[in-house]
């Protein structure tokens, strides 16, 4: 029995998932669908997908709908989508930031339909690479990643496996976490750099002598700039930042102490204290990537959780009789 998985959003990310679901072999049809009509068939002619097809027609029959879209569109998406999805059917998001989604998915995702949460890291090999959309696509982007899995309280355990052999299949591994640590790790590691480099954009191009300094700025300016180049639109930004926004005042607040911390050094000329901050900050990124490129954590257990043999592991979790049989106490999550 072939399982539906329906991807709306044929970006990077969307196109990557389907190009990795076809090298799994595994019997799953896959259904794309983007609101770039050029983009939909250029997705279709590499394989990304099986099928294109349209809102409503796209999710009437999938198991699985996969939501890779800027949050900003994640809204009236899920609007659209709630009344034609099936009994048991699942909906899965990549947004970085999930406390507005939940929101959301409350008000429109009808009983009998279940909503998992995902974010994905993507490959170290792929953090110099300019390239965005589905121009970035490749099958292994997630390949010896971790891709967290977040479960509303009362998920059924049998749907936290779904999403756990979907990470496998996609060569990551699950880290299951709820929506509020999901969110404060993201505020951190991905919607404060970009607030960073709209900060830095702020002060130096509507500030004076930018005029003569733009024909200066290079790689330094253009790489801590980058942040709002290749990851949210301007919209989904700020739909981020103000569903997590006490996360974010927070590591606003710390970013400034540091900043204090090292202008105060500065304007003292205390040049052991400056030097020891520039020493740790180079030590510590360098440190950083070679973590990130040896994922020795893949091998950690812990909140890592190591999904089980695939193939038909999908398919008895989507068709079973009584999976998703909310009456029946052993299938649920604890609270």
């Amino acid at each position: 029995m072939t399982t539906q998985i329906t991807i709306l959003g044929l970006g990077q990310i969307g196109a990557s998932i389907g190009l990795a679901l076809k090298e799994s072999k595994s019997p799953i049809h896959r259904v794309g669908h983007d609101k770039n009509l050029g983009l939909e068939k250029a997705a279709l002619s590499l394989g990304v997908v099986d099928d294109i097809s349209k809102i409503p027609q796209a999710v009437r029959g999938a198991d699985i709908v996969l939501l890779c879209l800027p949050l900003a569109e994640m809204r009236e998406t899920l609007k659209k989508i709630g009344p034609h999805l099936k009994e048991n059917s699942v909906v899965m998001d990549t947004a970085p930031i999930k406390s507005g989604t939940i929101n959301w998915v409350k008000e429109f995702i009808p009983q009998g339909r279940f909503y998992l949460g995902l974010v994905p890291s993507l490959a170290s090999d792929s953090f110099a690479s300019s390239e965005t959309g589905l121009n970035a696509a490749r099958p292994d982007l997630f390949k010896q990643t971790i891709m967290v899995v977040d479960a509303p309280p009362g998920t059924p355990l049998e749907v936290e496996q779904l999403a756990v052999d979907l990470a496998k299949l996609l060569g990551a591994k699950a880290m299951l976490t709820d929506i509020v640590e999901s969110d404060g790790l993201m505020t951190s590691v991905h919607l404060l750099p970009q607030l960073t480099a709209a900060a830095l954009l702020d002060v130096t191009i509507d500030g004076s002598g930018w005029m003569d300094a733009r024909k200066l700025a290079g790689r330094p300016f253009a790489g801590v700039t980058g942040g709002l180049a290749y990851y949210d639109d301007p919209a989904s930004l700020k739909e981020a930042v103000l569903a997590s926004r006490f996360s974010v005042v927070h590591a606003l607040d710390l970013l400034m102490v540091s900043l204090k911390g090292l202008r105060d050094d500065i304007e003292k000329g205390d040049e052991k204290s400056v030097a020891e901050r520039l020493d740790n900050a180079f030590a510590s990124r360098e440190r950083w990537l070679d973590e990130r490129a040896a994922a020795e954590w893949l091998k950690e257990g812990g909140d890592v959780m190591e999904a089980p043999d695939t193939g038909t592991q999908l398919r008895q979790i989507l068709f079973g009789s009584n999976a998703f049989d909310r009456n029946k106490g052993k299938n649920k999550k604890k609270k």
